[in-house]
């Protein structure tokens, strides 16, 4: 079997990479310009079962005419693709352009949803990336050294109410919370730009006229009808440092539903941080 991999930025690619590798399987990746990372090329290096193609983001038929040329029928995306490339200088071909034009709305369940059966329709069956990494999903239940406290519980507590919302429009999966005030959402611009924001908002703040407490809860969800085979939540290193940056104390993800990147280093960054990381049941 050959399975094609639609990489995006940061490390999913690697990871799921890796775990087909792991697997026996032979891969042909189609690597964004735009987005992947150029270390692909030195990772496939030296191995004949792994092919690297790279792709402008408006090629969807050269996307399409690659995989039918290496016999690919069945295909994961893995990485981000930012949703504001959407609005960007990125050239759609005729197949693409008429796929933008047949949207509703340009969120990212409707986009990634026609891109998939676009893909259907050709003979790419699309899967989740998750049947390569289960084991890298949140386990529910505390996971750093420390639990949350009473105030922090009551941030998640309110930070799930908003975040089910927000989600549920597919405007973004995070918000940031402190004193069971909403401080910030994420939208285009992702979960740790949204964590930089509230801490920029909160420091902004007069200490003798707010009466908000400055540490920062931030809880990440999946979409209620999440479909895990794009856009799965994920938690890295990045996000505690980002976290640790912004002064806030305590992260929230969703048990089963996110996928935790270098599990043990996240633990300690966040355990030296004195930040507290809890698995929230959905």
């Amino acid at each position: 079997m050959k399975l094609g991999l639609i990489a995006g930025n940061g490390r999913f690619p690697f990871l799921l990479l890796e775990a087909a590798r792991a697997q026996g399987l032979a891969v042909v990746v189609a690597a964004i310009r735009e987005e992947t990372d150029p270390e692909i090329n030195h990772r496939a290096a030296g191995d004949d079962h792994i092919t690297v193609h790279w792709l402008s983001l408006g090629e969807l038929s050269r996307l399409i005419d690659l995989f039918h040329k290496e016999g690919v029928s069945s295909a994961v995306m893995a990485g981000q693709v930012k949703h504001k490339q959407i609005f960007s200088s990125i050239r759609p071909d005729w197949r693409l352009a008429k796929l933008l034009l047949n949207l509703r709305t340009r969120n990212t369940d409707m986009l990634l949803g026609a891109l998939a059966k676009v893909l259907e329709d050709e003979g790419i069956n699309l899967i989740s990336s998750t049947s390569f990494l289960e084991p890298l999903l949140a386990v529910e239940g505390v996971l750093s050294d420390r639990a949350p406290d009473e105030d922090e519980r009551k941030n998640i507590e309110y930070g799930l109410s908003v975040a089910h919302a927000v989600a549920s429009f597919d405007i973004g999966q995070t918000v940031v919370v402190a004193a069971q005030a909403c401080v910030a959402v994420e939208a285009m611009e992702g979960t740790d730009a949204a964590i930089e924001r509230a801490s920029l908002l909160m420091r902004s703040l007069d200490d003798d006229s707010s009466t908000l407490e400055r540490r920062l809860t931030v809880v990440k969800v999946a979409k209620p009808n999440q479909d895990m085979r794009f856009d799965v939540p994920v938690i890295g290193v990045a996000t505690i440092d980002a976290m640790a940056r912004a002064g806030a104390s305590c992260l929230s993800v969703e048990a089963g539903r996110t996928l935790l990147f270098d599990r043990e280093a996240l633990i300690a960054s966040a355990n030296k941080a004195g930040i507290a990381v809890v698995a929230s049941p959905r």
